[in-house]
């Protein structure tokens, strides 16, 4: 078994600048420092392969989202089974992705276990990040459930970089955008708006974006229950990316060519940029015509925003991850439904935002076989189903027998115990291949999200047309692409 890899380059941490830097030296955890090769201790005849490791620690970084929170608050499980401690470090994503660049650069372990964002993490650092088949076919370790229970889509695109078959992560939450309503205000106008729009208004993926933004404006002038019909993620962040793709994959257009088989198993070299393509415009057009009769705080919101609107009663629809149905049902039990997003002229489109759990190439010895077996047990359907029941946590899980225990069944219809499964039909939908929607996978797509948001909010802000945004974002991702990821 490998127990190291060179370091990431120096030099593809400069990017961070000076506040990656001092997170450097402020962050250490334990175990730190050298990274020679240890050995991982042998397996003693007879011995517990879940004890193997006891007395270990370990260092997990990941983004605050809602698996990792449910697990925070339940480690005893897997410290009774493992006799493995384990230190969680939970940050907004960037400030992760900081973090682990620097870790990854300086030939460290300072974290055993990663939340490794396929775009941030996995995509530039995937050198820095172990083939997680080392351990699956190991007899050493405990069996994990068969690697083929993960969501087959979500295998690839969460944990798989080229075709190689190598596994660099397991797939560990899954927030998909769906159609999120006001099923009361659907249910109370839906004659009303059949006969004055000429079709039925019902969310799903038989609806058009252009009925949608038909059905916003209906509710603007005729509800009085809430103040306007949508509100979108429209802020300059990352969340106006989001909402628009959904709109850009439904209209035929794509940010490279076989934009698909780039999100499922990533690229360095993915070729120019299609955002110049007439239906990229299309879509841009659509997009700006949305935000202009959508709740006028559209434009400083981001997921958050959006959710809160939608939970506060000050839309009546909204595309958004659907693992917000937890928080919704709370705020407005019964009140909210879900359906795949909007069809375009080519397909509905439903932007997958999941992400795998790694372990680090650098670390070694006991704390590299520690890391694994919290992984195995952290995506596994035991730990995803007590995670689904959190009263702190949530997430939805990225197994499919997962779905199909009863009681995971029976909560997809109100009244639920589990109210993020009140998404299942939606976001299983969603995940399939004719529907997800996978943003590309390489390793300099932050740059080239930052260059789509920056054109997107000058065109929102009426300093360019669609087709001078589109364009002027195609010539700045061209120009990231073209320099490519240095190393």
């Amino acid at each position: 078994m490998k127990n190291s890899i060179p370091a990431v380059p120096r030099r593809r941490i400069l990017q961070f600048g000076g506040v990656a830097a001092g997170l450097l030296s402020a962050t250490f955890l334990s175990g730190c420092g050298s990274t020679a090769p240890t050995a991982v201790p042998a397996l003693a005849p007879g011995a517990d392969p879940w004890r193997r490791f006891a007395g270990t620690t370990i260092n997990f970084i990941s983004e605050n989202t809602s698996p990792t929170a449910a697990i925070a608050a339940n480690l005893k499980p897997f410290h009774e089974l493992t006799g493995i401690t384990v230190n969680i470090v939970s940050l907004e994503l960037q400030a992760l992705v900081q973090r682990v660049a620097l870790d990854l650069a300086g030939g460290q372990a300072q974290y055993d276990v990663i939340y490794a964002d396929p775009y941030q993490v996995l995509a530039p650092y995937r050198e820095g990040l172990t083939d997680l088949r080392t351990f699956i076919s190991d007899p050493d370790y405990p069996k994990m459930v068969d690697v083929s229970d993960f969501i087959p889509t979500q295998l690839k695109a969460a944990g798989q970089f080229g075709k190689g078959g190598e596994i660099f992560a397991l797939p560990y939450d899954a927030p998909t955008m769906v159609w999120q309503y006001r099923v009361d205000i659907f249910d109370k106008y839906k004659e009303r708006m059949r006969e004055e729009l000429g079709f039925d208004p019902t969310p799903g993926p038989d609806r058009t974006w252009a009925e949608y933004l038909k059905i916003a404006g209906w509710i603007n002038d005729n509800v009085s229950e809430v103040p306007y019909g949508t509100g979108q993620q429209a802020k300059q962040h990352d969340s106006l990316m989001c909402d628009f793709s959904n709109l850009l994959w439904a209209y035929g257009g794509d940010y490279f060519e076989n934009g698909t088989e780039v999100g499922l198993y990533g690229s360095v070299a993915p070729g120019k940029c299609l955002l110049r393509e007439p239906a990229a415009i299309e879509a841009a057009a659509v997009y700006n015509e949305l935000i202009a009769i959508a709740h006028p705080g559209s434009r400083g919101w981001d997921w958050d925003g959006v959710g809160n609107a939608l939970s506060a009663g000050q839309i009546a629809m909204a595309p958004n991850w659907h693992e917000y149905a937890a928080s919704n049902e709370k705020k407005m039990p019964g009140l909210i439904d879900y359906a795949p997003l909007p069809k375009g002229p080519h397909r509905s489109a439903n932007i997958y935002g999941g992400t795998g759990i790694a372990v680090s190439a650098n670390t070694n010895g006991a704390r590299r076989g520690a890391a694994w077996l919290f992984v195995n047990w952290a995506t596994s359907p035991e730990t995803q189903l007590a995670n689904l029941k959190s009263s702190v946590g949530g997430g939805t899980p990225t197994r499919e027998s997962v779905y199909r225990l009863p009681e995971v069944e029976g909560a997809s219809r109100r009244p639920s115990t589990l109210p993020n499964m009140l998404t299942a039909t939606a976001v299983n939908t969603a995940w399939e291949a004719d529907y997800i929607g996978l943003r590309p996978k390489i390793p300099m797509w932050n740059e080239c999200d930052t260059a789509l948001f920056t054109e997107l909010s000058r065109m929102l802000a009426g300093q360019q047309n669609p087709k001078e945004a589109m364009t002027r974002a195609a010539d700045r991702i061209d120009h990231i692409v073209e320099r490519g990821w240095v190393a």
